[in-house]
């Protein structure tokens, strides 16, 4: 068995893993603007709103299929990455019991498509996803900070999909056609990444194995991620059964898109990478560094997300037209409704990666995430039925921000209000001002159509950032010092 062989100094540092996560966030952020405004003409908010119902159904058994593997494999590889050896026997516990569980899905959800009558070939395309998550096991990678080798593999896949969707998808009646791609690509992409496996494991007597003894904790981490489903999943379930109208989905799934990349690009990134790197602090026990690092995170994820969430509001109702075409006019209130999302998922999914899992503390965070569901649930019964897609908004909203203010008060003095508030009154102040620039500009220049979309954005950056600039934002000042050193050394 390979002993300590690897120490901190071998592992990718933070910095690299953060462009290399930030590149592919970069490719997430440019594919959708390539894929969206075609698949929205092409098979239309009905045709969207089929393939959101069905895949927030899949997304129940794919949950059930790797329980709390992702997060808890991530913890106990980069909590045990200096041992090769018993990180190694570690992973094949982990995804023995990912089999197991991920064969009983799939059976079940044979069922589902044996049973099912107005959507069962949709269901059937479907199915290679439950094998993507048998497959998965980017939570060692991720374990061991080798982001690389994830970029690596969902670039390709991005791009593979990209070129199919305009080969294959072209007219209404190519819908199972996109989903079973879109499946597809997901496993291929998932079983791309045992190809570099074999360097980074040694051999394990399979006799000693004991993959029993990861079930419960996998299912203290399956807690909150299927409670936090009920939220992010659920609503559009019940949207489509509560509505019975494919079209109302469709335009809530065109709003969630658009807010989802704009929070990959606010705190996708950072979390992703922070969160192995901390645990590994957590395992050393250097508290003082994981307080600052947190922090740090926090303020660069609020300035981001302040200058998203009234950037959005700004440019909203010029916006959706251009980039999903006609037909979406009710996606604009939706955007409107969901942009608060923006903030309240950045304070909790920021202490959630970087805090509450790093540390162990899932049941703790488990309590409120539950907590939040059942809000989110019962206000979804209520006001769905009474406000549709903006109903379950509201619901989402609500059942964000009470996680939020638990996940702060509960953080043992990691983050605290004050520091969110000293994070955040320079950024309103600058947001609400080039909000109100952005919306006069829009007004200046209607006849331009794309070039004032352009012409918003461009400018609304340039006064948020000249605005905190003026009022001296520590955070935005540190950025720029750092880009400006880089140039200079790159000259040298």
């Amino acid at each position: 068995m390979a002993g300590k062989n690897k120490n901190k100094n071998d592992f990718p540092s933070v910095k690299k893993n953060f462009l290399y996560r930030l590149a592919y966030e970069l490719l997430i952020l440019i594919t959708p603007f390539i894929t969206t405004p075609y698949v929205s003409r092409v098979l239309g908010a009905d045709g969207i709103g089929i393939y959101s119902y069905t895949s927030s159904i899949m997304t129940y058994f794919t949950l059930f299929a790797v329980l709390g593997t992702t997060y808890y494999g991530e913890r106990e590889i980069a909590q045990h990455r200096d041992d090769k050896g018993e990180a190694s026997k570690l992973f094949w516990e982990i995804e023995l019991m990912t089999v197991i569980t991920s064969s009983i899905c799939i059976f079940l959800w044979i069922g589902v498509v044996i049973f099912s009558t107005e959507y069962r070939y949709y269901f059937l395309a479907l199915l290679p996803l439950l094998f993507g998550s048998m497959a998965d096991i980017s939570w060692y990678y991720t374990g061991y900070e080798q982001i690389k080798y994830i970029v690596i593999r969902n670039f390709i896949c991005k791009i593979a999909g990209i070129l199919l969707l305009f080969v294959f998808v072209r007219t209404k009646n190519d819908l199972f056609i996109y989903i079973l791609m879109n499946s597809a690509i997901t496993l291929a992409g998932n079983l791309s990444m045992w190809t570099y496996l074999p360097r980074m494991l040694v051999k394990v007597d399979f006799c000693t194995l004991h993959f029993r003894r990861h079930f419960k904790e996998t299912l203290i981490y399956f807690i909150p991620t299927i409670a936090t489903s009920i939220y992010t999943v659920l609503d559009k379930t019940l949207i489509g059964i509560i509505t019975e109208d494919s079209y109302q989905n469709g335009y809530y799934e065109q709003a969630t898109k658009i807010v989802n990349i704009i929070k990959n690009v606010v705190f996708s990134s950072v979390n992703a990478v922070m969160g192995s790197r901390i645990a590994y602090l957590f395992a050393q026990e250097k508290y003082e560094e994981i307080r600052r690092r947190i922090q740090r995170s926090m303020d660069f994820i609020l300035l981001l997300g302040y200058g998203a969430f009234f950037g959005l509001i700004g440019v909203a109702d010029k916006f959706v037209p251009v980039f999903l075409g006609d037909g979406y006019g009710p996606v604009v209130s939706l955007l409107y409704a969901m942009a608060p999302l923006i903030i309240i998922i950045g304070v909790s999914n920021c202490l959630g990666s970087q805090y509450y899992s790093p540390s162990g503390q899932r049941i703790r965070s488990a309590k409120v995430i539950i907590l939040g569901s059942v809000v989110n649930l019962c206000l979804n019964l209520v006001m769905i039925p009474w406000l549709g897609g903006i109903g379950a908004v509201a619901a989402s909203v609500a059942a964000e921000l009470v996680i939020s203010v638990l996940y702060v008060n509960m953080s043992d003095g990691y983050m605290t209000v004050k520091m969110l508030w000293n994070c955040s009154f320079k950024r309103l102040i600058a947001g609400i001002m080039m909000c109100f620039v952005v919306i006069l500009a829009g007004e200046f220049l209607r006849n331009l159509v794309i070039w004032r979309l352009v012409i918003q954005i461009v400018v609304g950056g340039c006064v948020y950032g000249a605005i905190l600039i003026y009022m001296k934002d520590g955070m935005l000042l540190e950025l720029i010092r750092m880009v400006w050193n880089a140039v200079l050394n790159k000259k040298k």
